[in-house]
């Protein structure tokens, strides 16, 4: 299938499918790509929906996770969107707390994916680092269990992102503003059924992160990947889409 995607008052976004609506949000360094294998199974049953997060264009003064909420909120809006599950990967599944926190009546399910907001590994506090093609490939290598899985040009892609001096700014500013921003205390009055995917080799939110959530989310589901790291839909995209699908169906049964 042809995924298009579309651009509606200045907000460009993928919406595949009909049926009850599936909101992905990518983290950092992730792109609309990541969640291919997530459109082409389930906007068969669903409408699915990812927005393309501003991370390299918004204001430098407002790169951070407020900023990125409020975008949210303002794409929502415009399409007219409720009653919807919300999903997200990495930095997603922080913005997808804060907004569902801020936003409860319009979120009946939600899905993290090696999520921020407890703890996540800075990776040694340098990156991204500019200029080095092989650093880079390292780094972005780092977030899968099998470094096969960084394709050349998802390489390629963020090292000509991170030869940007304005958008290595952002992407510091967001990064540094994720982790200054524990919710271990606001988790907990998360009532929505609520499903955690993990790596098991996770090494950016280790596992003892989503045992966390589990313990702090009262409605929550746990469910590993073995000989999995940092993006669970993209190293083992059937297992991840089984193990949706089995939620997604249970819980509206």
């Amino acid at each position: 299938m042809n995924i298009e995607l579309k651009t509606q008052n200045n907000y460009p976004y993928i919406d595949e499918g009909k049926g009850e609506t599936l909101l992905l949000l990518h983290g950092l360094f992730g792109a609309l790509s990541n969640w291919d294998s997530v459109v082409r199974r389930f906007s068969k049953t669903h409408r699915v929906v990812i927005p393309m997060l501003p991370i390299y264009e918004m204001p430098i003064r407002e790169a951070g996770l407020d900023g990125l909420v409020e975008y949210l909120e303002g794409f929502v809006e415009m399409m007219g969107l409720k009653d919807f599950t919300l999903m997200g990967n990495s930095l997603g599944g922080h913005i997808a707390l804060i907004y569902t926190l801020a936003n409860k009546s319009k979120v009946k399910k939600m899905i993290l994916t090696g999520s921020s907001g407890l703890f996540e590994n800075s990776m040694g506090g340098s990156f991204p680092k500019r200029g080095s093609y092989e650093y880079i490939k390292e780094r972005v290598e780092y977030t899968f269990y099998d470094p096969k899985t960084a394709t050349p040009d998802y390489i390629e892609e963020v090292f000509e992102t991170t030869k940007s001096i304005p958008k290595c700014m952002r992407i510091v500013a967001i990064a540094k503003s994720a982790q200054r921003h524990n919710m271990a205390k606001e988790v907990p009055s998360i009532k929505i059924p609520t499903l955690l995917v993990w790596g098991l080799n996770d090494t950016i939110t280790p596992p003892e992160v989503a045992h966390e959530f589990n313990r702090l989310i009262p409605n929550s589901t746990l469910r590993f990947i073995d000989k999995c790291c940092h993006a669970p839909m993209m190293e083992h995209p059937d297992k991840f889409n089984d193990i949706l699908s089995e939620f997604l169906l249970n819980e509206a049964a």
